[in-house]
């Protein structure tokens, strides 16, 4: 794991999903279940196994290989628990050089600071080491404290999208945002 970026903040020490850690995405994702099912795709009960974390911790460290995603966890340094993920996914190099930023931060450490504090590093890393000019990032019109964090990073409203993504098994509407390089 040397090869992956380790980007410390305040509190936590950022890191890309590793097969190593799917145990740490497992008691992730089964201690806030409920507190991220609102803002989610509808999840069935094989999403919460041993075997579908390391599923999803191995295509998240072949797509950080293949340069068409960074998936960060989030590592508390006192603990080593996880306690939020910052992903950059859909990188598309060429003429756009960007991607999708998607974020989720766990129940005990909403409304703390945590999550600007970890997708601010990483929002820089992207920017600086891999060099992307635009990170998009839609919410819920109803989600005020994704549209609060994202106009704290800079994010500005582009648009707003019709019946965009399933989420809990409904099709909802998406405000449209995006961070643009000034660096590039």
């Amino acid at each position: 794991m040397s090869q992956f970026p380790i980007i410390e903040t305040q509190r936590t020490v950022l890191t890309i999903l590793h097969p190593e850690q799917a145990h740490l995405l497992l008691a992730y994702h089964l201690e806030n279940k409920d507190h991220l099912a609102p803002w989610e795709p509808a999840r069935d009960s094989s999403f919460y196994t041993a075997v579908s974390c390391r599923l999803r911790c191995e295509s998240a460290y072949q797509a950080y290989l293949d340069g068409n995603a960074a998936n960060f966890i989030a590592l508390e340094r006192e603990s080593n628990k996880m306690i939020a993920g910052c992903n950059f996914t859909n990188i598309v190099r060429g003429p756009l050089q960007g991607c999708y930023l998607g974020y989720s931060v766990h129940q005990e450490f909403e409304g703390k600071g945590l999550m600007h504090e970890v997708a601010a590093a990483a929002i820089q890393y992207v920017f600086d080491e891999l060099g992307l000019h635009r990170i998009m990032a839609n919410h819920l019109p109803s989600n005020l404290r994704s549209q609060k964090l994202l106009g704290k990073l800079g994010f500005e409203r582009e648009g707003y999208a019709k019946a965009y993504l399933k989420i809990a098994g409904k099709w909802e509407d998406m405000v449209l945002n995006s961070l643009i390089n000034s660096k590039t």
